[in-house]
């Protein structure tokens, strides 16, 4: 055996250790902490809309409300390895690919690289807040989006990067609405597997779900725009000023009602997806 074929055995096998039965269950217990954190800050927005202005309704929030919980310590870490795990999964796919069509292209590797980056600091984040005793979730996202569209404006062409960055995630929050709609989800998930009754609670959390997600993805990228459009970090907004500024609307808290239910039927799907996604 040459060293050309060795080392292409290697690979192989080191792709098949990777995508084996531990990252899958990394990657479900990954998607099932995800459907955690959405139903929290869900319910908790929906709290916010009938009049409760206590709560964060942002990933910290939900943190601090799972920590109360009875086993609240037993919870948390649970979460934040879940995250962990998701985390891997992605790395992986950088590493080696997916079992998509595309999964191997320089597109699809960029962007599992993007979301390794985003689930590896939201599991520091719960993993730290669960080692942390007497720890509160940290700074809110609002309070963090300020800081950081505040110290960016400072960069020469701030302003340009900030818009940019804006305009993009409301780009992302467009494409992740419209997809949704469509049921792309259809293509990651085993359909053959699910009754009648699972396939409707599918569609219903995904569309619903993803519509509700995309909205307010779309509408914190709306916010820094006009942020550095009038050079003022304070309009900058974090998941929680976001989710509020729904109920700031002509519909009033009920615009806020639908999008906090649907979050809550993201969370839901989430557990669908933990159930029956291709890994």
């Amino acid at each position: 055996m040459d060293a050309h074929t060795m080392t292409r055995t290697g690979r192989g096998g080191a792709r098949r250790a990777v995508r084996g039965p531990v990252t899958e269950g990394a990657a479900r217990a990954g998607f099932a902490a995800l459907g955690v954190i959405y139903l929290l800050v869900g319910a908790l927005a929906l709290q916010i809309a009938f009049g409760e202005r206590q709560h964060q309704a942002d990933p910290g929030g939900a943190l601090a409300e799972l920590a109360a919980k009875p086993f609240g310590a037993v919870l948390l870490w649970a979460v934040g390895l879940g995250m962990a795990g998701m985390a891997l999964w992605r790395l992986s796919q950088i590493l080696f690919g997916s079992d998509e069509p595309d999964g191997r292209t320089p597109k699809k590797r960029l962007l599992a690289a993007v979301r390794f980056v985003l689930y590896a600091v939201v599991a520091y984040s719960v993993l730290s807040f669960a080692a942390g005793p007497g720890a509160s979730g940290g700074p809110s996202s609002d309070r963090r989006s300020r800081d950081v569209t505040a110290r960016a404006l400072e960069a020469p062409a701030g302003q340009w990067l900030v818009g940019a960055a804006g305009a993009a995630v409301v780009v992302a929050g467009v494409w992740i609405g419209v997809q949704a709609v469509r049921r792309d989800f259809h293509e990651e998930l085993h359909l053959g597997r699910m009754g009648p009754g699972a396939r409707r609670l599918v569609d219903v959390t995904g569309v619903a779900g993803g519509a509700a997600r995309g909205a307010v993805f779309a509408a914190a990228g709306a916010f820094a725009v006009s942020a550095a459009v009038d050079y003022e970090p304070e309009r900058a907004k974090g998941l929680d000023d976001t989710l509020r500024s729904f109920a700031d609307t002509p519909l009033g808290p009920w615009l806020l009602v639908c999008v906090a239910a649907g979050l809550v039927l993201f969370g839901v799907f989430s557990f669908a997806v933990a159930r029956w996604r291709r890994v």
